[in-house]
């Protein structure tokens, strides 16, 4: 990665982090965003109008015409009730306040004329007392509102259970409401407040709240207070949130289950307003009486009474766009519970929506940075499609209500930042560097690529290569353990600081494969000893990963120590460009690369980290190598004899090394020819090997259970060199 590619990379993810945590704030425009897209859903799909036992006795235009301006007279409501009631409604709910004293009865009327007889008075009909006598014995609901004047609490007609804590204190706050008539709330069947949404500035009614609190009480409101009447039910039954105080999840009604927000509101899937759901209320009152097809709707039926005049501005606007009277968001909530149709937005909603901006964020900054912006925008335009599809589907078939738009919004800003930025600064320094390209190759060779066709051609040389494979230990196990990033920083530092050591020591590095590393020596220029130059470089990279264990560079802690194995072959192989005529490597094939990696692969059955073929070591004279023993090798027909390398010429010339060595010759020819004390020299062994280098004692701790490697394996001559080497190579293994 680039410089200017890794300043990309921060300043995306800066903007991911600022997008993130936006949408962590929640600011009132994403939710205005967020709620205009699930407006649009239920306009693309609304709840289809279902004939349910639900009906709205409209004071509308004709009734008003009829019978007079509203407020009506009290005793004409007494009459209403009582028609309603003898057709049949299971019950009636008045979306309409009763605060005020009937300012139409005649004694209140006689009362303000001067010179009335009281006696006459108290003779005269009080349409309160009228109205009160009519709805007592009858499933009549009574609404109230809210205020902000007074401590007035109504009388709750209903019990309540909770299942889990209470959640007194979830629903929206009740400070004070409007005052009911004293006699009418006692005769009332049930109370219920009619507010739609208290505290929302929306003018948009999406979500109902079927509760309110004082903090000691909760107030149903007169959907749900019509519903528990007409079922004749005593209690609402409340399930709270576990492990969550004050969170509520489902509301039972009677024989009906409600899932609700945390805070007791129902999210309205909203019908389209048809003339259906209404009854005017002049055909209730008709004086020739009532339709019979009129009391055949009313019977059976939950009946709100409330007015659709535009003159007593009581209009709400739904999800859908329309204007529609108040009390027909009080049906809807009736008619949507005994559909069964709902609409929810999960607890886990917020935080799914937060972590797509992030991953989604990530993704598009990665791809926006690391490939051409033309993919980039195919992989972004996918990911919306695929918001918008998922989000859809989860609405159309279970009800979720899951915003698209933010991640959307927050992806194709950042994704036009970073392309920005990538045009401004990236493409920028890569035609730079194409510029100065020839500051890193050689004028001849720049001119022969310029001047020479298919001077960039495929095919290779045979030459003779010592290559080498190098692989982590335990890396399956390894990864398991952490976090992709956390794989791929552990592999960077690990990889970067052994890598080192083969240019270093003049080797290429072929290609890191995974967790591994392929080099080679002698390609493509000669490289005199380069069976030794391998050898230094992976004796350096045994002393680099001890200084990154001891310094926990890997950030695993002390008591994890990563260990490598490494594996090196000299032999014949083919070098130079493979792959395909329009992209190619520099890379080396053959038996020889083979050998190597079936050489790493050993080092765990033989419990050393650094073993060579014997074609390398006869190329080492000044190494302490010692007898691995004869190996299988996968692949191979015959077995192969290996040589752990202990170390370098100061090693190899060291006291401690010829002991070690007379000790490994004599315990090779014990377990040649199962001497019974063979166990003793291994433990000799073992102590004596810690003094060398800290691998040595593990790979005697293995030779015990390789014996068969050594009693195939030949003698030694009289002067010590090692059989199996040219005897000219001199590559003492013994003093």
């Amino acid at each position: 990665m680039t410089r200017a590619q890794q300043i990309g990379v921060i300043i995306g993810l800066a903007i991911v982090a600022a997008f993130t945590m936006l949408r962590a704030s929640d600011p009132p425009l994403l939710r205005q965003i967020r709620d205009t897209t699930f407006d649009e859903y239920q306009r693309i799909s609304p709840r289809a109008f279902e004939p349910t036992p639900v009906r709205i006795i409209d004071i509308d235009e004709a009734s008003l015409k009829e019978f007079g301006q509203w407020p009506w007279p009290r005793d004409r409501l007494a009459l209403l009730v009582q028609r309603l009631s003898d057709m049949g409604a299971a019950a009636i709910a008045f979306d309409v306040l009763f605060a005020e004293p009937d300012r139409l009865s005649p004694r209140t009327v006689m009362r303000d004329v001067a010179g009335v007889d009281p006696t006459l008075l108290s003779r005269l009909p009080d349409n309160d007392e009228l109205f009160a006598e009519a709805i007592a014995g009858r499933p009549v609901v009574l609404g109230f509102g809210l205020t902000t004047e007074g401590n007035y609490r109504p009388p709750v007609k209903a019990g309540f259970a909770f299942t889990g804590e209470s959640p007194i204190h979830a629903p929206p706050r009740l400070d004070a409401a409007t005052p009911i008539r004293p006699q009418l709330q006692i005769n009332a069947t049930g109370l219920g407040h009619i507010s739609l949404n208290p505290g929302n500035p929306s003018a948009v009614v999406r979500k109902v709240p079927l509760f309110l609190t004082d903090g000691e009480q909760l107030y149903p409101n007169l959907a749900i207070e019509a519903l528990r009447v007409a079922q004749g039910a005593s209690t609402y039954v409340l399930a709270a949130a576990p492990e969550a105080p004050d969170t509520l999840t489902s509301v039972k009604i009677g024989e009906f289950v409600v899932p609700v927000t945390s805070s007791g509101e129902l999210w309205l899937y909203t019908s389209p307003d048809i003339a259906d759901r209404y009854i005017s209320a002049g055909k209730i009152l008709s004086p020739q009486g009532v339709d019979p097809q009129v009391a055949a709707a009313i019977e059976g039926s939950i009946v709100f009474v409330g007015t659709s005049s535009a003159g007593l501005q009581d209009i709400r606007t739904t999800a859908l766009g329309q204007n529609v009277p108040g009390v027909s968001m009080h049906a809807q909530t009736v008619e949507q519970i005994l559909s069964g149709h709902f609409l929810s937005r999960p607890d886990w909603a917020d935080g799914m929506e937060i972590l797509a901006i992030a991953v989604l964020g990530t993704i598009l900054v990665g791809l926006t940075t690391f490939v051409s912006p033309a993919v980039a925008l195919a992989c972004g335009l996918c990911i919306t499609t695929l918001a918008l599809a998922a989000s859809w589907f989860a609405f159309s078939a279970w009800g979720l209500l899951l915003d698209p738009l933010a991640p959307i919004i927050a992806g194709s800003i950042i994704h036009f930042a970073a392309t920005s930025f990538r045009i401004l600064v990236i493409n920028r320094e890569r035609r730079e560097v194409r510029r100065a390209f020839g500051q890193y190759l050689s004028p001849s060779l720049l001119y022969r690529i310029e001047h020479t066709r298919n001077a960039l051609r495929l095919g290779g040389d045979d030459r003779e290569l010592t290559v080498m494979f190098v692989d982590v230990r335990g890396f399956t196990e390894l990864s398991e353990r952490l976090q992709p990033a956390e794989v791929v920083r552990f592999l960077n530092t690990l990889l970067d600081a052994l890598s080192r050591h083969v240019t270093a020591n003049e080797g290429t590095l072929d290609k890191f494969i995974g967790d591994s590393i392929m080099a080679f020596w002698n390609a493509p220029v000669d490289v005199k000893n380069h069976p030794a130059k391998a050898v230094r470089a992976a004796l350096a990279m045994r002393d680099t990963l001890a200084s990154l264990n001891a310094s926990d560079a890997f950030g695993f802690g002390p008591d994890y120590q990563v260990g490598i194995g490494i594996g090196i072959h000299t032999g014949l192989a083919c070098v130079g460009n493979m792959g395909a005529e329009t992209r190619f490597n520099y890379s080396a094939v053959g038996d020889a690369v083979n050998v190597a990696a079936r050489i790493e692969s050993a080092c765990k059955e033989v419990g050393f980290d650094i073993l060579v073929s014997e074609n390398t070591a006869a190329e080492l004279p000044h190494f302490a190598l010692l007898d691995a023993g004869l190996l299988g090798l996968k692949g191979k027909s015959s077995r192969a004899r290996l040589y752990a390398v202990v170390g370098g010429d100061e090693v190899r010339g060291s006291s401690a090394f010829a002991d070690m060595q007379r000790i490994h010759t004599a315990l090779v020819a014990a377990l040649r020819t199962h001497a019974a004390e063979s166990r003793k020299m291994l433990n000799v062994a073992k102590l004596k090997a810690g003094e060398l280098t800290a691998t040595l004692p593990h790979f005697y701790s293995r030779l015990g259970r390789r014996a068969d490697h050594f009693r195939d394996s030949p003698g030694s001559d009289h002067d010590g060199t090692r059989v199996g080497l040219p005897h000219d190579a001199k590559v003492h293994l013994e003093p």
